[in-house]
């Protein structure tokens, strides 16, 4: 990571991330005021899931003087506003979006459209008007791919999504490639695959497992368990993420963020109880509607553009999980 170092002592490179405050935004900020950016930070502390979890997640950061929260939501501040902030910075990586698949029917669409959709045009508008952002990561999803025939995936299948929610994500892409097209807006756009590790948000399937099992409860899983995912590990993703900002030659282009290692849920649990030395009583429910039978990631496009593969083992990434919750539930966060 170091050729992404910011040359502080003559410039200060200025980012902007949005979703500062969230699971993967958290560890982005961290890691780029590390790296000797200057961050600024958009949260709109929205109520999916408990706004004190955001505040912990960016406690350290606020300490920081290369840090600054801007507290606002993307599809309701004004286009001027946005591109006064949008003026000051050189860089913009755009997490924040409304999460979730299970949580996406119903009327509930209307606000991943509002977070998802809506937001991401404001921002691709203000960046077309202000001209001065060199690029754009958008921070997309596996679930964009749905149910494909054939794995790994490829970032040029035929995308299906499966869920509301991926509907969203894809429709965001799109608009990125529209502004791309049309505006020049230099956009990059990173398919995460099941990103795990501390912070992970509440209602994300490692957590409520190792909450559960810390709590002595049941796990729940919906379905028999045989479903595969692309786990991968916080801290790869965002180097991943770092590096599609910094390199000048991946402008326009799609990219698959995973760990290339599908695992069976059943198997996690096993793994869990292993690192935690607690037995795990399980209880199967129903498959839940838009939830993908396996998701697999041809990360070959990353190794190739962006240099990059994920380094941190599934086992290694889960004790740092269960230490970060185990940290957390006692000081009543979780």
């Amino acid at each position: 990571m170091d050729k992404y170092r910011a040359k502080v002592n003559f410039v200060k490179v200025k980012v902007l991330v949005t979703g500062c405050a969230g699971f993967i935004g958290s560890h982005l900020c961290e890691k780029l005021v590390e790296l000797g950016y200057e961050v600024i930070g958009v949260d709109a502390f929205t109520n999916y899931y408990s706004p004190r979890i955001k505040q912990y997640n960016i406690s350290s950061l606020l300490q920081c003087d290369k840090f600054r929260l801007i507290e606002l939501d993307l599809s309701q501040v004004s286009i001027d506003e946005l591109m006064r902030i949008i003026g000051k910075v050189e860089y913009i990586i755009h997490e924040a979006a409304q999460p979730g698949v299970r949580a996406s029917w119903g009327m509930n669409f209307d606000t991943y459209v509002k977070h998802n959709i809506l937001a991401t045009q404001r921002l691709l508008e203000a960046i077309a008007r202000t001209g001065n952002v060199r690029r754009l990561v958008f921070a997309s999803s596996s679930s964009v791919y749905g149910n494909q025939p054939r794995v790994p995936l490829r970032e040029d299948m035929y995308l299906r999504p499966f869920s509301p929610y991926g509907v969203t994500k894809l429709a965001s892409e799109a608009l990125c490639i529209t502004y791309y097209e049309n505006f020049n807006v230099p956009i990059v756009i990173l398919r995460y695959f099941t990103v795990y590790g501390p912070r992970q948000r509440p209602d994300m399937a490692f957590h409520r497992f190792i909450r559960a099992m810390l709590r002595g409860r049941a796990i729940e899983i919906y379905g028999d368990g045989s479903q595969m995912r692309d786990f991968t590990y916080v801290e790869d993703v965002v180097e991943a993420t770092i590096r599609a900002m910094a390199y000048e030659d991946c402008v326009g282009e799609v990219i698959n963020v995973g760990s290339s290692n599908p695992v069976k849920l059943i198997d996690v649990i096993k793994l869990l109880s292993d690192i935690m030395s607690i037995e795990p009583r399980i209880v199967f429910k129903e498959v839940q509607k838009g939830d993908v039978r396996v998701t697999y990631a041809d990360i070959s496009k990353a190794r190739k553009i962006l240099s990059w593969s994920p380094k941190t083992s599934l086992r290694d990434g889960l004790k740092a999980q269960v230490e970060w919750m185990k940290k957390a539930m006692e000081i009543g966060i979780l």
